[in-house]
């Protein structure tokens, strides 16, 4: 069987996929520790400023998160074809029959594949669910971050109420990232031996095969 390269993702892309990963795992790590401080902060202003430190990390991913995040929206109406929302939203006949494709193909009731340049429309889809939690994550965030700021004391009221309902809701979505984080490195991992169209490698040269 013959393969062709395709150019799927450009540049701007990869960045976003490889920020949003780092900032993730730091954002999950220094999380837990302002929650939880394993130090019981007994070095806490003596030898060291292992909280102070944490949350200045914290801080520093919180807008390498936020970054990504722009990013990708922008991406999501100006990048290329496979890039933008339009390509995996279900709503023409070819993307709602990747959909059903996807899952028989998911769920090993069939092995017809929908070999697409870009996203097929599930994980398209679930990857426009992670953006909208990651905006909530993100203002929730930030209304934490400046309470004294009127921008963010309105806009936080507004979508979360008190700081500490947002703090609530803050603490959650993390827990959606950490699952999302385990399920997307497993389908990605399963669709690499299952589909040799360089899934993995693409996030890095942005090049996919077709067959």
């Amino acid at each position: 069987m013959n393969y062709e390269k395709t150019k799927v993702w450009g540049i701007l892309l990869r960045l976003y996929h490889w920020s949003l990963v780092l900032s993730i795992i730091a954002l999950v790590v220094t999380g837990f520790y302002i929650n939880t401080p394993w130090t019981n902060t007994t070095l806490e202003g003596s030898v060291s400023f292992p909280m102070a430190t944490m949350r200045y990390w914290h801080f520093l991913a919180g807008y390498l998160f936020t970054a990504a995040i722009l990013i990708r929206i922008f991406l999501l109406f100006f990048g290329n074809r496979q890039e933008r929302i339009w390509d995996f939203l279900p709503i023409t006949s070819r993307n709602i029959k990747s959909l059903t494709t996807t899952l028989g193909y998911y769920s090993y009731i069939s092995d017809e594949h929908d070999n697409r340049p870009g996203h097929n429309v599930l994980a398209g889809m679930s990857y426009l669910l992670t953006i909208v939690a990651a905006v909530f994550q993100l203002i929730a965030g930030f209304y934490l971050l400046f309470p004294e700021a009127a921008t963010w004391q309105g806009v936080g009221n507004a979508i979360f109420g008190s700081q500490q309902e947002a703090r609530f809701v803050h603490h959650l979505l993390m827990w959606y990232f950490i699952l999302f984080g385990f399920v997307h490195v497993y389908i990605v991992i399963w669709n690499e031996m299952k589909s040799p169209e360089g899934l993995i490698s693409s996030m890095i040269n942005g090049l996919k095969f077709k067959s």
